[in-house]
């Protein structure tokens, strides 16, 4: 295992005095096409910094494998290397995932931590191992229709046709080793027994209709952790930056900037 190169990617133009805020992707997208509807609102209060993972958009692929926690570490090195000042984080499923691992490892190097659609334990190994599998042998495209139905809330895809395709479009363009390698990560990444150790405030996401991980694994990490809380998104599925961004802007808002 080895602990991949991150690379900052700029989501908007800020005053570097500004605080920072990192945000992480959900697995089969990239920092930008996940958050782009809601970075608008952040960006005339916070410096916006995206990390994408390995083989995900123009990041190189992975040539071996990864942990979270090593992921993590990664990102943490791209954070001490880019960042002055006060930092934030906030990331959407695996990148949730990866923001609790900072948490975890890390207890003094954010301000606060957002996550979004996300939990301690995601899934099972088997499950993983087997997608792994499947994309390996198949490619991304065999996962589209299957994505399609858990990442969004009921009527959205008919409703907001562009954003499903610009979704579907990023995972199809995903490297299959490096997704592989990252649903062997999520495999054996697991938090439960640990979320007492995270310390900074903590705010929990989940999407009303989210079947990965829904309400209840949000409410989880809030009571879970040191200082933390939860809120639903009502409508919303497993990728509520793209379903909600206005709702997402709004809860991150307060809890970075209160």
């Amino acid at each position: 295992m080895a602990v991949p190169s991150i690379s900052p990617i700029r989501l908007n133009d800020a005053d570097a005095a500004l605080p920072t805020l990192v945000l992480g992707p959900s697995l089969g997208s990239t920092s930008a096409s996940i958050w782009h509807l809601v970075a608008p609102h952040l960006a005339p209060h916070l410096r916006l910094l995206g990390w994408d993972l390995p083989g995900h958009g123009e990041a190189p692929a992975a040539v071996e494998s990864f942990s979270m926690g090593e992921l993590a570490t990664g990102v943490k090195a791209m954070v001490d290397e880019t960042v002055a000042g006060e930092v934030h984080y906030a990331g959407v499923s695996i990148a949730g995932a990866v923001g609790l691992q900072l948490g975890h490892d890390y207890p003094d190097a954010f301000a606060s931590i957002s996550i979004i659609c996300s939990a301690a334990k995601i899934g099972t190994p088997e499950t993983w191992h087997d997608r792994a599998e499947l994309v390996r042998h198949q490619g991304t495209d065999v996962l589209e229709e299957g994505s399609k139905q858990r990442w969004f809330g009921p009527g959205f895809v008919d409703a907001h046709p562009g954003r499903v395709a610009e979704a579907l479009d990023s995972l199809r363009a995903t490297d299959a080793g490096s997704y592989a390698f990252a649903c062997e990560a999520l495999a054996d990444y697991d938090l439960t027994d640990e979320l007492g150790r995270i310390t900074a405030p903590l705010l929990a996401v989940a999407g009303e209709h989210d079947g990965v991980c829904p309400p209840a694994a949000a409410e989880a990490l809030a009571t879970g952790v040191a200082n933390g809380r939860s809120a639903v998104v009502p409508g919303a599925a497993h990728l509520t930056p793209l379903e909600a961004p206005e709702t997402i802007a709004g809860l991150i808002a307060r809890h970075v900037l209160s």
